[in-house]
């Protein structure tokens, strides 16, 4: 009696790959949850027996990407943030070169960000030389519902989660800051095209526009931001810019 070799080798290859399945889904329940979660709760929102879920959990608690909390209750460890922040860090290097061409050839400042929490943060930057320029401050978290990046990378989302991100009646920092039936007015066209664009309403005499940039670390956005007169002057250039830079970006990372 002959056994099909393929056969058996696809066992222990399919076991491995519903493994794999699992432990992700168990991080996935914990990622939407940072305040932590039980067994019991990870196991229905997982939908498998607690004491699958516990055998999971153990193996990742020894790589540290899930820890336990005091009392009762595990969450995300400092192992995956380590990860995420290593491969954030090539995201950076690899951009860096090229975002700072970019300035070079605009003369503008540019920026590269992306979600933190429910806002838009600046990861990298190039400042403008020009006298009179924009300087976005490094790291700074930007409400997304007035800025030409926040609104791009808002754009990844369903309406029914913008909704749930953006107040009805959300800061009006100046007179031309949107509220959320304009935000979401905007929105089929900023997911045709992945570029968003912010004439005065963050701040006044500043303007911006703004690329998707997707890569394996979630949404990006890459900006050029001027005062509003040199920037109604370039907008076309600019937009064509962006979109050569995400071109280039795109055939970059294969």
């Amino acid at each position: 009696m002959s056994v099909d070799k393929d056969n058996l080798m696809e066992e222990p290859r399919s076991g491995g790959i519903q493994v794999i399945a699992r432990a992700s889904a168990v991080m996935r329940s914990l990622a939407v949850q940072p305040q932590g979660l039980s067994l019991a709760a990870i196991a229905q929102a997982v939908g498998l027996p607690r004491s699958t879920v516990q055998r999971i959990i153990g193996a990742l608690e020894t790589e540290d990407l899930v820890e336990a909390l005091p009392g009762s209750g595990y969450r995300l460890g400092p192992g995956l943030h380590q990860l995420i922040h290593q491969a954030h860090g090539d995201i950076i290097s690899f951009v860096r070169d090229s975002l700072e061409q970019l300035g070079e050839s605009l003369g503008e400042t540019v920026a590269l960000s992306c979600i933190r929490g429910q806002q838009s943060n600046v990861i990298i930057r190039a400042i403008s030389e020009h006298e009179l320029r924009v300087v976005i401050p490094l790291g700074r978290s930007l409400p997304m519902h007035a800025t030409s990046d926040g609104k791009v990378l808002l754009s990844t989302l369903s309406d029914e989660e913008i909704g749930r991100w953006i107040a009805a009646d959300p800061e009006k920092l100046t007179g031309r800051t949107l509220d959320l039936p304009g935000l979401l007015a905007q929105m089929p066209g900023i997911r045709r095209d992945g570029i968003a664009v912010d004439v005065e309403e963050h701040a006044p005499g500043v303007s911006a526009i703004s690329a998707l940039l997707p890569t394996f670390m979630g949404p990006h956005a890459v900006t050029v931001v001027a005062p509003t007169a040199r920037f109604e002057a370039r907008q076309a250039e600019f937009r064509q810019a962006l979109e050569t830079f995400r071109e280039d970006f795109k055939r970059a990372r294969g």
